[in-house]
């Protein structure tokens, strides 16, 4: 088995992608926070104490998106198209669902892109809204699908 990460000495190495192709490349990644009924009712009527959680938490999940290389080791920098952050309020579970989709027109893949981005809006839901209570659970980050590459498209199949 190759390991592509690591070289004839098994020192980690940054992948060379410069030979393979640029395609359209997209990916959408998935997450949750229990948050429970008393900050979810806060949060929808604009009561957090420091301001507009999903908003603020929607440009944290920007921000770490275009940030992935400098945090995940051997991501590689990346000229991105676009960015979503969009959230799904689920009263019945008490959760706050996000999604975060990615593209660009690149050599590699923008799964961790999309993963960060979906961790980086959970933590800041979270963030924001500790002072009301602790009691949150961030559950569920996943792959939803990708699209472009060698590898081919991928979608996530519910276990």
């Amino acid at each position: 088995m190759d390991f592509t990460h690591f070289d004839e000495n098994g020192n980690a190495i940054m992948v060379d992608v410069s030979s393979k192709d640029t395609t359209q490349r997209s990916a959408i990644a998935y997450g949750e926070i229990y948050v429970g009924k008393k900050i979810l009712e806060k949060i929808e009527n604009h009561q957090m104490k420091k301001g507009d959680v999903l908003s603020v938490a929607r440009i944290a999940g920007i921000m770490a998106v275009k940030k992935t290389s400098e945090i995940i080791p051997l991501c590689h920098p990346l000229l991105l198209s676009k960015i979503t952050v969009d959230f799904n309020i689920n009263h019945e579970k008490e959760v706050i669902e996000t999604y975060c989709k990615v593209t660009c027109l690149g050599k590699t893949g923008v799964e961790m892109e999309a993963l960060h981005g979906v961790s980086a809006t959970l933590l800041t839901v979270y963030d924001m809204s500790k002072a009301v209570s602790k009691e949150m659970e961030i559950k569920n980050i996943h792959l939803v699908s990708k699209s472009g590459g060698k590898s081919g498209d991928f979608k996530w199949q519910e276990k």
